[in-house]
């Protein structure tokens, strides 16, 4: 029987009109096999009906040669050498590399890819076997106008830190005779005025937990203490549990022709983004997209991949995954729910480490957005203290056996055969854990479990822990980066929860005011991305421009991580008084009814549409460090730095000064000015569907097609 592969010749990759900045989102990239290939609706982001389900087929043979046929009934475009051709229904056109397709004339702009000879492969259906393609060119007038930006961008940054040098900021200034970047000279002087700190993470072992994640075309001092998904995934895994919404294998694998520009699919409400940045300078540290991202998976013998996905996106996944990947997507028995939750769980000889971040798998989100992530690693236990459990494990155990895959047996060395389920993990000690688990699970939860998912957890936990009197009716920050359709009745519910916890002196905290900091259309506009990072925020007009949310609105201004530019799809809420913190959320969850859930039948159900997951920092009583690795030889001690004295520890901001013992202070890289500014008479919150006129930083209007 003949072995079900076919070859790889080559990609259609997604371009913008003018091929001069980041792709539109519209269409993902799709691999091109030798023979016949079909291109139509499933390949949209976004359905559009003038694009048939089988629009055009595309026929390449093994001398290299390739051909289009419109199926369809609307015509295309074939632009090559310069000249443009429409060819219309049942018509054919040879292309060629380079050769560029406007799927209907004026929209929809592809590049055909070909991989060359020396880099054709055989690709079994459901692996992956794929070289490298070829690199798409980036040289064009906006790249030089890019590097200027970014040049003027880093002076500013530098002259912020300048001004803060009395605290120790060793950052070189700016030359007197260069100018600051127009987007951003006119809040300079009220920057300076605020005196904010720009200073970086310590590398202590309580901070380490906590990081943001690497941004490209940024000045190098606001990468300092970042990570990149190769410092997360190292080491001799053994198995990789990964959960997200969406997966880019292509991306991920060294194999893949490593396009990895966009995604697959579109999360969060079915609205699409890709928003991919390739004209940034190569002096801004700018990464070849067409790099794994990730070598080290293929090396991983057994990886569990919980997804969101379906339809062509799940199709292509099945593909291209290596044959010791097991897929799965979670089950949804609510309409409209997805899985979103993003996570890692990665198993190694001396223990596992546990990652819970805010990116989905794929180039844009790990290179482009302001994005955060959480890791610690937990030893195996000793035969002892199997029957330990902590509130962390009861957590994490609850979560993933809601998941309900399917139970599959490895071989772990100096383990042995095991099955791999949710008790599977119980095998690790977490007592030592830093964070609370704040998950999301779907369903109509009663009874005990009311408070067991959602914003009723979080209320669960705040009511049980005790808080400095400072935060007595302080204010709460919610910041996220898709807002569903709210009323003020939830928001009240919704604040209730997150209000919850007592004063050091027995009193409730009291309610909170909220404020919600979310980019105005300014901010998108001039964005490393221009206007396509504003598909990454995808709020319709409908849900972003209801009358009572304009009290909670405050802008997103992350100087002090040099992140103003970078679009937030990182996820946090928190409560704060000044730089001091009372606790801290990281998370998928967005704001919105599908994923905290809403109470129901008179507060006796809390329904839930959606996964999500998220990890709660949280003041805590410690007479050590943990210092556990499972990656570094010399923290592969399972005891934990002593302190000599039992402390506890206070949470605050990089902006926080004071004079506290430093083993007690837990600074957090919260990524947005505390207290926000709120919004002026002239800023208005980004809506995905409105239209913008006024070009962004590539010469781009918005939507692109109108």
């Amino acid at each position: 029987m003949a072995s079900a592969s076919r070859v790889r010749v080559g990609t259609l990759v997604p371009i913008p009109k003018d091929n001069a900045g980041p792709s539109d989102g519209s269409v993902s990239s799709i691999p091109i096999f030798q023979g016949p290939n079909v291109v139509g609706r499933d390949h949209l982001v976004n359905v559009d009906k003038r694009i048939s389900r089988k629009h055009l087929s595309l026929h390449t043979s093994a001398d290299g040669s390739a051909e289009v046929v419109v199926e369809g009934p609307n015509p295309i475009v074939v632009r090559s050498k310069g000249q443009r051709r429409k060819v219309c229904a049942k018509e054919k056109s040879k292309i060629e590399h380079d050769d560029v397709l406007e799927l209907i004339p004026g929209d929809y702009f592809m590049k055909y890819v070909d991989m060359g000879d020396e880099h054709k492969s055989s690709v079994p259906m459901d692996s992956s076997g794929i070289k490298k393609g070829k690199r798409l060119s980036d040289e064009d007038s906006a790249a030089a106008k890019r590097k200027r930006q970014i040049m003027e961008d880093e002076a500013l940054a530098r002259t912020l830190q300048e001004s803060f040098a009395e605290e120790k900021t060793t950052v070189s200034g700016m030359t007197s005779g260069q100018k600051l970047s127009s987007l951003d000279s006119a809040g300079y002087s009220e920057r300076k005025k605020e005196r904010m700190h720009s200073v970086s993470p310590s590398k202590d072992m309580l901070s380490l937990n906590f990081r943001l994640m690497h941004v490209q075309g940024l000045p190098s001092w606001t990468n300092a203490s970042s990570v990149t998904i190769q410092d997360v995934i190292q080491g001799e895994v053994l198995l990789a549990v990964l959960s997200n919404y969406m997966v880019d294998i292509d991306w991920l694998l060294p194999g893949g022709n490593g396009t990895g520009w966009g995604r697959m699919a579109t999360e969060d409400d079915n609205l699409g983004r890709k928003g991919v940045v390739k004209n940034l300078a190569t002096s801004t540290g700018f990464q070849c997209p067409h790099c794994a991202a990730c070598p080290s998976l293929r090396k991983v013998p057994h990886v569990l991949v919980l997804h969101g996905q379906d339809g062509a996106s799940l199709e292509i996944m099945k593909k291209l995954k290596p044959a010791n990947w097991i897929l799965h997507k979670p089950p949804l028995p609510i309409s409209f729910g997805t899985h979103h939750s993003k996570a890692m769980l990665l198993v190694y000889p001396q223990g596992i480490r546990i990652v819970v971040h805010t990116a989905n798998l794929i180039h844009v989100d790990w290179n482009y957005k302001s994005q955060g992530l959480w890791m610690q690693d937990f030893p195996w236990k000793e035969t002892y203290d199997m029957n330990k459990r902590s509130p962390f494990e009861n957590d994490l155990v609850d979560y993933l056996s809601a998941l309900k895959w399917p139970e599959f047996r490895v071989n772990l060395p100096e383990v042995g055969d095991v099955n791999i389920n949710a008790a599977f993990f119980r095998k690790f000690d977490y007592s030592n854990s830093m964070v609370r688990l704040i998950g999301s699970v779907p369903g109509y939860h009663v009874g005990p479990n009311i408070r067991k998912w959602g914003h009723m957890k979080m209320r669960n936990v705040l009511e049980e822990c005790m808080f400095d009197k400072q935060f007595c009716k302080s204010p709460l920050i919610y910041q996220f980066s898709s807002l569903g359709s709210l009323d003020e009745k939830w928001m009240s519910e919704f604040a209730c929860s997150l209000s919850a916890g007592k004063s050091d002196d027995g009193s409730q905290l009291g309610i909170g005011k909220p404020l919600i900091v979310w980019p105005t259309v300014e901010d998108v506009r001039c964005s490393i991305e221009g206007y396509a990072a504003g598909s990454c925020i995808p709020s319709p007009q409908k849900n972003v421009e209801k009358d009572f949310l304009k009290k909670y609105w405050s802008k997103w201004k992350a100087d002090h991580v040099g992140r103003c530019r970078a679009m937030p799809h990182i996820k946090t809420f928190t409560r704060y008084s000044g730089q001091n913190i009372a606790w801290f959320l990281l998370t998928s969850a967005n704001l919105s009814k599908a994923a905290w859930g809403a109470l129901q039948k008179n507060n006796t159900q809390l329904m839930i549409r959606s996964y999500e997951l998220g990890v709660l920092f949280l003041p805590q009583t410690l007479q050590s460090i943990p210092q556990f690795s499972c990656t570094e030889k010399n923290r592969s001690s399972q005891d934990g730095l002593a302190l000599g004295k039992t402390i506890k520890t206070k949470l605050v901001t990089l902006c926080w000064k004071g004079d506290e013992e430093e083993a007690s202070i837990v600074r957090l890289p919260v990524p947005y000015q505390l207290p926000p500014q709120p919004y002026g008479t002239q800023d208005v919150p980004w809506s995905w569907d409105r239209r913008y006129t006024k070009k962004d930083v590539y010469g781009s209007v918005w939507p692109r097609h109108g």
